[in-house]
């Protein structure tokens, strides 16, 4: 892609996600597109910062998402995709289409975000209207910039666009900088977001503070041992400041788990209280009239058009793998129900028409398909159409900050009883009716990281935070799930596994599983347009000093 062409996509990209409409009342705010320089006012501002919780994060939302958070971490199975198998088989390429994909689409967040913050600093606001929106920006730029650090490493970091059009052969920035800019970003935007957010779906600053709770409890991997990532142990300093993160976010702001999990993933529950950031897809359009503003998950995972009730619905072969199925607790049916559709499940939002949806066997054999992200038809919800589900795609609740809070507690211990920590994570148990523990270790919140967030495009992140300090316990990992071979499994609701005797094992080539796995190569056509992306990377020259006054 051509300096040119980036310039008109990002100039589509405002005018498009500015001209339209939806139910969550921030994206029905009229463009102000054309108000530019001193005549922006505060008025205007919140109609820059829409597009940044839809357009620009489509490329990256439409496969990549779940492809390689579920897929490269084995808890999904799609063997005649194109993008799934290349994450779980370890075949990616710098030709793997979702790949270059989420590369493109981070760069139009990062972009998009660096021209909202130019416009809003030209601004005749005042300055705390400023900073609110130049924390929005800032938000969805750190964000960019910490998957950007976690998949590619080291990575191009920019603050204008005009300095790549002017020069688009840019050297890469230390894996450690971008890390860096990531964690400045999320603080600005914890000091000078809004206590609660203006408007239904809008982020505020328990959202960044428990963003960085993440980025933090990750970062206390990395940043003692970039030279030995085996070494074992984590930074103290970054595990006590991912505590105070979620700690902020437990102790101040107003979210609250919701009480039935399987209500999370329903669309007339978007914007919930547990809901702390999450793209903001526009209901009724399809993918006629709305690319790059739908969600398009449902199309890729439902079994059948008895489902969707149209030809959109491509995943029988969008599959549970056999190691994510035997992962799951006997009694952990709630979360399995609600993520995975296996035979017996009986689900009423869907098919509302004949009574609801009985899932059967396919050809005398039990498959279990996705079930998370899956709602129905226009018939049982008008907000859905062809190929947008309009579900908001989650990318973080308060669940997870309450993990991230008991794993920083636990930090480098074997083991921790501390009270808080059990309360928060048993809190998320509890809520699967699963039994309270008066004991935790690492593992324990593996797995409810694992089974809470499953097809939440999460999981592979979890195993690379613990990568960064006992690399060769997750290479293990990653092998003891026996890729290579595809188990004849039986499943029958409501969580009865048990192995075929009438079938026999399969199995097929997969890539080698070493520490070349943590890392992803730069897209082909951006190395060929931007030879520098091969050589060393150099120190990013940060401008401004660092925030040091938010747990104060």
């Amino acid at each position: 892609m051509n300096m040119k062409t980036k310039k008109l996509i990002y100039s589509v990209i405002i005018a498009l996600a500015l001209s339209l409409s939806s139910c969550s009342d921030f994206l029905e705010i009229k463009p102000n597109n054309l108000v530019t320089g001193s005549s922006l006012t505060a008025e205007n501002l919140p109609s820059l910062t829409s597009p940044l919780y839809n357009v620009v994060w489509a490329d990256f939302n439409s496969q990549f998402y779940f492809g390689l958070g579920d897929g490269a971490s084995y808890n999904l199975y799609a063997p005649f995709s194109n993008y799934v198998y290349p994450f779980a088989d370890f075949s990616v390429t710098g030709l793997t289409g979702p790949l270059v994909n989420a590369w493109s689409s981070f760069y139009q967040v990062i972009q998009q975000s660096n021209k909202v913050i130019i416009s809003i600093k030209e601004s005749s606001a005042s300055e705390d209207a400023k900073n609110q929106y130049i924390g929005e920006a800032r938000f969805m730029r750190g964000t960019a910039y910490w998957y950007l650090a976690s998949l590619w490493g080291n990575a191009i970091i920019s603050e204008n666009p005009t300095d790549v059009v002017n020069n688009p052969l840019m050297n890469t920035n230390l894996r450690n900088d971008v890390f860096e800019f990531a964690i400045r970003d999320l603080e600005f935007a914890a000091k000078y977001l809004p206590e609660n957010a203006a408007q239904s779906g809008r982020i505020d600053k328990y959202s960044a503070f428990g963003m960085l709770s993440r980025v933090y409890l990750a970062y206390s991997g990395y940043v003692s041992n970039q030279t030995n990532p085996n070494a074992g142990t984590r930074n103290s300093e970054y595990l006590e400041l991912a505590k105070k993160a979620a700690e902020k976010v437990i102790n101040n702001s107003t979210y609250n788990l919701v009480d039935n999990y399987p209500d999370l993933f329903k669309v007339e529950n978007n914007n919930n209280s547990e809901s702390m950031f999450a793209f903001q897809w526009v209901p009724g359009m399809n993918s006629t009239t709305g690319w790059g503003v739908i969600n398009n998950h449902q199309a890729y995972f439902a079994y059948s058009s008895e489902i969707t009730g149209d030809d959109a619905a491509w995943g029988d072969w969008t599959r549970a793998t056999y190691d994510i199925i035997k992962e799951y607790s006997p009694i952990d049916t709630i979360r399995r129900r609600a993520t995975w559709m296996g035979y017996g499940d009986f689900y009423p939002e869907i098919n509302k028409a004949n009574g609801g949806l009985l899932c059967e066997r396919s050809n005398g054999q039990q498959f279990l398909n996705v079930k998370k992200g899956v709602v129905g038809s226009t018939k049982d919800n008008p907000a859905i159409a062809r190929m947008n589900s309009a579900l908001n795609t989650y990318m973080l609740r308060l669940a997870e900050v309450y993990l991230n809070y008991a794993e920083a507690i636990l930090g480098n211990s074997a083991s921790t009883n501390d009270a808080n920590a059990l309360l928060y994570f048993n809190k998320v148990r509890t809520r699967a009716k699963m039994p309270e523990k008066s004991s935790i270790t690492y593992e324990d919140i593996r797995y409810e990281r694992r089974v809470e967030f499953c097809m939440e495009g999460q999981y592979w992140y979890d195993l690379l935070s613990r990568s960064y300090y006992k690399q060769q316990d997750v290479i293990e990992y990653l092998i003891s799930q026996h890729r290579e071979t595809i188990v004849p499994f039986l499943f029958e609701s409501p969580n009865n596994l048990s192995i075929d005797p009438d079938r026999d094992e399969a199995t097929r080539a997969i890539g080698n599983i070493d520490a070349s796995v943590f890392i992803f190569p730069y897209p082909s056509d951006e190395v060929i347009k931007n030879p520098l992306l091969k050589e060393p990377p150099v120190s990013y020259q940060f401008t401004e000093e660092r925030i040091t006054d938010l747990f104060n």
